[in-house]
């Protein structure tokens, strides 16, 4: 059910039942964040394993200090300038926070939303709340009520509506456990705008694996059910795939036939819109009337990075 009454969500939370929550990044799956029986409610619903970590979002960086050790140097700087919002932090967990959120590491990744529903929410209850994206396990992040409802409906009681997501990618990651930040997953928010704040380069160190310290790692993600081909030009390549269906997520100014299903993440190249739109054309791309999806990386500058970085993870066979 989907609605948007913050006490019935906290209601069923507090009996340990998962919630589909709105963020500024993507929809999330929320539940207790110390509790093994509402954590085990989450990975279940999704169908995640158990080896891919969670995040956890409060309301303030005081609640935030109850469950990291080390939110200061380095990691105060970052969550003073840009919580909240589409910022998460890898620090030292304390003891309060069980390993199932971790998938057994001694780092947990931590936030503090920007969305006013689920900011309210985190103000009237006494705990944490996990949430990774409320999305069955590797399919495309939800970016509003509707689609949560589409892909979970039948295994969560209630779907609180904050409306569509204003970022539409999920948290950039920084590692703020050693003396220099490491960015593990880019997104939201840009990797310049991180440097600036610090005064020091950032070292990114993606993972590409299936055993990741921090969310959003694994090396096949954000997947849509139909098959994703990165290309370097549309117009030369859509010659080439003879009676195939075609659709397309484009960028910036396209001249395509119009027999080709075309979404365009947008025509005025503004990487801030092609964010917000990623995973919902997707989402449409995947039910649209064609059988391979064509797609091409944006430039390699502010979102662009993290819209590519999906792209790719996409892609992967």
């Amino acid at each position: 059910m989907i609605g948007n009454d913050i006490a019935i969500a906290i209601d069923l939370l507090n009996q340990n039942l998962p919630v589909g929550i709105p963020t500024e990044t993507v929809y999330g799956l929320a539940g207790n964040a110390l509790n093994e029986k509402a954590i085990f409610a989450i990975f279940s619903a999704k169908n995640r394993p158990f080896f891919d970590p969670l995040i956890i979002h409060v309301a303030s960086i005081i609640e935030a200090k109850k469950y990291v050790h080390n939110l200061e140097g380095n990691a105060l700087k970052l969550a003073q300038a840009f919580w909240p919002g589409p910022l998460t932090l890898l620090l030292p967990k304390k003891d309060i926070i069980p390993y199932l959120v971790t998938s057994g590491s001694d780092k947990v990744a931590i936030r503090i939303p920007n969305q006013k529903t689920t900011l309210k929410l985190l103000t009237q209850i006494n705990y944490p709340l996990a949430a990774p994206s409320a999305n069955p396990f590797g399919y495309i992040s939800p970016t509003n009520a509707k689609h949560v409802q589409e892909q979970l409906g039948d295994k969560i009681p209630y779907i609180l509506d904050g409306g569509e997501c204003k970022v539409g990618i999920e948290s950039t990651i920084v590692d703020c456990s050693d003396e220099i930040p490491k960015i593990l997953r880019l997104g939201g928010l840009s990797v310049v705008e991180i440097e600036k704040v610090l005064g020091i380069r950032s070292l990114v160190a993606l993972n590409n694996n299936s055993n990741p310290i921090a969310p959003g790692q694994l090396d096949k993600h954000y997947s849509p059910n139909k098959k994703i081909q990165i290309i370097e030009n549309f117009e030369d390549s859509i010659s080439v795939f003879n009676n195939i269906k075609i659709g397309v997520l484009s960028f910036g100014i396209t001249n395509l036939p119009l027999s080709v299903v075309e979404f365009n993440l947008s025509k005025s190249s503004n990487m801030e819109e092609a964010a917000r739109n990623l995973f919902n054309y997707l989402r449409q791309l995947d039910n649209a009337d064609c059988d391979l999806i064509l797609t091409k990386l944006l430039p390699k500058e502010g979102l662009g990075l993290a819209i590519n970085d999906r792209l790719q993870r996409a892609s992967v066979k």
